[in-house]
Order: C-alpha cells, then sequence, then structure tokens
C-alpha cells in the first residue's frame, strides 16, 4: 500500500470498532475518491488546444468534454480510473484522417474537471449526455474502468455500432474486491461498503444482478466487440477481458498482448492501428500480421 491507503485503511478500520454507519459511509466516499489526478503530458496538451472544449452534466456536477471534427460520424472514447480523456491521444489523427469526428471527456475528479469523485452513475450520465448530444456512436473505445461505466450507459439506451475495450472492467464487483484489498478491510466493513453500493448505486437492479456486469448486458448491447486486454496487466486481470469475451460469444473477438501492461497498451502503435482497422471495417488483422507481441483468441 501507499502512504494515502496505509493511513486510510487505519482509519477506517479503526473507526468501524467505533461506529460501522460512520466507517461505512466514509469507506463508500473514500472508493469515488482517486488518490491522484492525472496530468497532461505535453503532446497531449498540445491536442488538447485544437479541440472544441465544452461541458456535460454527470448528477449535478460537470464533466470537460473535447471534440475534434464537425461532430458528424462520432466516435466517443472513455478513458478510466485516475486517467483522462487525452490520454487517448494517438487514437485521436488516425479516427480524424478516416472521416470521424472524436469525443472524449474528463469525468469528474479527473483531468480538468473539477470536483474530487466521481460515480458509474456519473458514468453513465456523461455517456448519456453525449450521446444525446450526438446522436448513434459509430464507435466507442473504453479503458479499464470506463469499460463497466460505458457499458452501463449502454443498457440505459444508449446506442453504439462498434465497441472496443481496453484493459475492461467486466465485473463492478471486481473493482470492490480490489479496493477492499488493497485496504485491507475488515469483513463487516466490506459488507456494508457493499451494501451502500447496492442502495445508493444499483436501487433497481435484482438482486441477482447486483453489482452490474457486462455478462448481465449481453440482451441489451447487440454491437461486435473487440477485446484488448494485456496478459500482464497488475491493475486489472486478463480474466476480466476474457469474461468479456466469453460473454458476448461470437459478437466479441479477443486478443491479448505481452509486455503493455494497462496504461502503456493505450500507446502502442500496433493496438491502435488495430482499434482504428476495428472501428472502420469491423474486423482486425490476423496475430501473424501483428507485431508478434499480439495474440489472437
Amino acid at each position: 500500500m501507499g502512504p494515502i491507503e496505509t493511513v486510510a485503511s487505519a482509519a477506517l478500520n479503526s473507526l468501524s470498532r467505533v461506529s460501522g454507519r460512520l466507517a461505512g459511509a466514509g469507506t463508500f466516499a473514500l472508493f469515488h475518491m482517486p488518490f491522484s489526478r492525472s496530468k497532461a503530458r505535453p503532446s497531449e496538451r498540445e491536442l488538447l488546444g485544437t479541440a472544441q472544449v465544452g461541458r456535460v452534466g454527470a448528477g449535478g456536477k460537470s464533466a470537460v468534454t473535447y471534440q475534434w471534427g464537425d461532430g458528424a460520424r462520432p466516435v466517443l472514447l472513455v478513458h478510466g480510473w485516475q486517467s483522462r480523456g487525452s490520454r487517448f491521444a494517438d487514437f485521436v489523427p488516425g479516427l480524424l484522417d478516416r472521416g470521424y469526428s472524436v469525443v472524449t471527456f474528463d469525468a469528474p475528479g479527473h483531468g480538468d474537471a473539477t470536483g474530487r469523485s466521481t460515480t458509474i452513475l456519473e458514468y453513465r450520465d456523461i455517456v448519456t449526455g453525449l450521446h444525446d448530444r450526438y446522436g448513434e456512436f459509430e464507435g466507442l473505445v473504453a479503458h479499464s474502468m470506463g469499460v463497466v461505466g460505458s457499458f452501463f450507459a449502454l443498457t440505459h439506451g444508449v446506442r453504439v455500432k462498434r465497441i472496443v475495450t481496453i484493459s475492461g472492467v467486466c465485473d463492478f464487483d471486481y473493482l470492490i474486491e480490489e479496493f477492499s484489498s488493497a485496504l485491507r478491510l475488515r469483513p463487516r466493513l466490506e459488507a456494508r461498503l457493499r451494501e451502500r453500493i447496492e442502495k445508493k448505486l444499483f436501487p433497481g437492479l435484482p438482486a441477482d444482478r447486483t453489482p452490474f456486469s457486462l455478462v448481465h448486458a449481453t440482451e441489451d448491447v447487440r454491437a461486435p466487440l473487440l477485446v484488448l486486454h494485456d496478459e500482464g496487466d497488475t491493475r486489472i486481470g486478463v480474466g476480466q477481458g476474457r469474461r468479456i469475451a466469453e460473454a458476448f460469444g461470437g459478437r466479441a473477438r479477443l486478443i491479448t498482448t505481452t509486455g503493455l501492461g494497462h496504461r502503456r497498451i493505450l500507446g502502442d502503435p500496433e493496438i491502435v492501428r488495430t482499434v482504428w482497422e476495428f472501428v472502420e471495417h469491423g474486423t482486425v488483422r490476423s496475430a501473424e500480421a501483428a507485431t508478434g507481441t499480439v495474440s489472437a483468441e
């Protein structure tokens, strides 16, 4: 654990012995609070300087939005936890060259947006608000937690023609388990966190479908999927990518990589080209045509 996690773990576990209710509320709040805010790299700042910048509402907060192109044939790029929309910078030029408009955002508590926290409900509101603004997306490319947030929006009426998941979270429960493990939460405190998540984030879902999972979205989401995940991803295990591909069966193509990890995969030239190709044609080149770090399953 880092110093912030160590202090938070000690404080919450100690508080839970005095007041389970207060500790549960504090744990729920911390669960939605990034421990750090990602800053744009110089090359990303240059690209952001060419974007049309706006805002979209998100549960009483607002996200900062970025658009390249005239808004026609939109492709939405959805960042993950402790990240920002500009992390997709390498994808933008090729999509524009292919005649697409590109849209991304910084969620509350991330990038250049205000606030200190965000939830899956706010991801849903952001993606839904952008869908209301631009209409059906030609493609949706999401990374990490942005995957489960995007699919939650897709189950609420958002339409998209093709989907790419990169280092994606399949099960919201995975995030709870990773958070609880990282903070070494006492079992009773983890149980209180789960209770609050069920009541506050997923009150309308059946008990057997709470917390939300992409496995539960296969009937609502009919678009073809490209699932990209690194075998050595230490943040979101490759098993999550395999669960996504398995759930969607013949509609999904799984490609695993080695040596790219959780974040560096976003800047790999072969991955970027593969995403461009899938968004445009709905197909990808064979593994033999790739760099040697990629394998199709």
